[in-house]
């Protein structure tokens, strides 16, 4: 596939089996199929989690941050395969390592995650993440996860 590709929603849920409101990833940017890519989160009040977290103070909890870390991860590892609407796979999360929080994130935000293979085992694949708002560093994190078919 080539270089620089640009993935819109409906691309991303033939990548992922994630769902509203659970899928947090709006928007693809390979760089470099199955290596290198950015993904885009448009955050709004109107995300569930904002209304509980916390009420006169919303901020995108940091576990969520690191979710749609790792869904960006997935779908840069899925860009590489060219059957990925044909085949059933799945990324499951297997660790999460090296974890920071830097900024909050609010509503508002245009949550941009970076995230690049750093090693890869057979369907084992590490990625360093990095997240960021306004080109600020927002959160970053070492992703573990494996692609099975179902």
């Amino acid at each position: 596939m080539a270089e620089n590709k640009i993935y819109n929603i409906d691309e991303i849920m033939k990548m992922l089996p994630h769902r509203y409101p659970f899928l947090l990833v709006d928007r693809l940017e390979v760089e470099v199929p199955g290596e290198k890519g950015i993904g885009l989160k448009n955050l709004t009040m109107n995300e569930l989690f904002f209304q509980g977290h916390f009420p006169g103070n919303p901020i995108m909890p940091g576990v969520l941050q690191v979710e749609a870390m790792a869904q960006t991860a997935g779908c840069v590892v899925m860009s590489a395969m060219e059957d990925f609407a044909e085949k059933k796979r799945s990324v499951l999360f297997m660790a999460v390592d090296n974890v920071k929080f830097r900024k909050p994130v609010r509503p508002g935000d245009q949550l941009k995650m970076h995230v690049e293979k750093v090693k890869m085992h057979r369907n084992i694949f590490v990625f360093h993440g990095v997240s960021k708002v306004d080109d600020q560093v927002v959160s970053e994190a070492d992703l573990t996860a494996m692609i099975i078919e179902e």
